[in-house]
């Protein structure tokens, strides 16, 4: 018998596949979307439309799709990585070119039935074209300096592009991301060191350039920063969102005020109540507890990636689940981070929470990724 005859052994077929799905994983996410569906109903002031109604066909739609992913062996995922990441790649291209402009940024293209953020994508095709290369990639290789550049390349080619549109935080994501999965695959970490060092003098560079003709950010991502250090500074101006998400915060207390009674969002003191701070209109109306709550949800979506990983001999599928888990926990903690004043506002939504129809239908075929590599791993 032969090394792949041996792996693929006891891998299930057909109707069986469904049986090793990670339910548990399923329930979790569907559970998160519900209170998203929650929320969405509460700032709408007590109405399906206009975000509940989308929200929840996009979910059906993503289930679904995670579903079909998931039943797809993940060999066949791991051969199309490369083709999903030049797709993503061109996407992010034709935003340039024929993009639509939405708050003053450059990052969608509109389809008629939806308008598609490719940057979302590319997050997501990124990991499946490092696992893929690294699946590939002879171990004992991994930190010499010539395999190195290699993925760097790939993970720097959409950030440029992406911070062209201009959307930093994504950017930040994108790196933070990619260079996750480096530092899983086994490359050294005096590489991360210097990285470490280099990002260090260009945060420098970036204060120092500020009004000058070599400026190497836009002004509105300076205010942004200016917000963060001192948002009392501006009150009703550039720090007027924290400040309001911080009231917003502390007045929902232990318990918070009740379901639709948060004064903050009803009274529209919360700017983008639905989509980037929506974490504020549910920590205010249901409190602590709630908020708690919803960080537990996410906890536990971790714990199965890694714990799905772990168990996981193939390398491609480890890898990939846990590139997808822990961009799943960058989406949230920078989220939280941000609208607690902890991190700069970046424009993250909130996983499966925030309305967003790319946002969502991207995140569940990261799952169904998966799921495929959960069902399909060597048992």
């Amino acid at each position: 018998m032969t090394y792949l005859e041996n792996k693929v052994k006891f891998v299930p077929t057909g109707f069986r596949k469904l049986l090793f799905l990670n339910w548990p994983l399923i329930l979790l996410l569907s559970a998160i979307a519900s209170i998203g569906f929650l929320m969405l109903y509460s700032v709408a002031g007590g109405s399906f439309t206009p975000w509940v109604d989308p929200q929840a066909k996009r979910f059906v739609i993503g289930m679904i799709l995670m579903l079909v992913i998931a039943m797809v062996p993940i060999w066949f995922w791991r051969n199309m990585a490369g083709l999903a990441y030049g797709a993503s790649l061109a996407l992010l291209v034709g935003v340039e070119l024929f993009g639509t402009v939405g708050m003053g940024a450059q990052r969608w293209i509109d389809l008629g039935f939806m308008r598609l953020q490719p940057s979302e994508l590319t997050k997501i095709t990124l990991v499946m074209a490092l696992a893929a290369y690294y699946d590939w990639l002879d171990i004992h290789k991994t930190s010499r300096l010539i395999w190195v550049l290699i993925p760097v390349v790939l993970i720097l080619m959409p950030v440029a592009l992406v911070l062209k549109q201009p959307d930093l935080g994504t950017a930040i994501l994108m790196l933070a991301g990619g260079g996750f999965i480096m530092f899983l695959a086994g490359v050294h970490w005096l590489y991360f060191a210097v990285v470490i060092g280099l990002g260090g003098g260009l945060v420098a560079a970036v204060l120092n350039s500020r009004g000058t003709d070599w400026q190497l950010i836009k002004d509105y991502q300076f205010r942004r920063i200016d917000t963060f250090l001192d948002p009392a500074s501006d009150p009703l101006g550039a720090g007027y969102h924290i400040t309001q998400s911080k009231i917003a915060l502390g007045s929902g207390g232990i318990t918070g005020r009740g379901f639709m009674q948060g004064t903050q969002s009803r009274l529209n003191f919360l700017p983008e109540k639905h989509t980037d701070f929506i974490f504020t209109t549910l920590a205010e109306e249901f409190g602590f507890i709630g908020a708690a709550s919803l960080l537990a949800l996410y906890v536990l979506v971790l714990v199965f990636c890694i714990t799905s990983a772990i168990n996981n001999k193939d390398r491609f599928g480890a890898l990939l689940t846990l590139g997808i888990g822990g961009t799943f926990f960058l989406f949230f903690a920078v989220n939280m981070s941000m609208v607690m004043g902890l991190a700069p506002v970046v424009g993250v939504p909130l996983p499966l929470v925030s309305y967003g129809g790319s946002a969502m239908l991207v995140l569940l075929v990261a799952f169904g990724l998966v799921q495929s590599a959960h069902v399909h791993k060597p048992r």
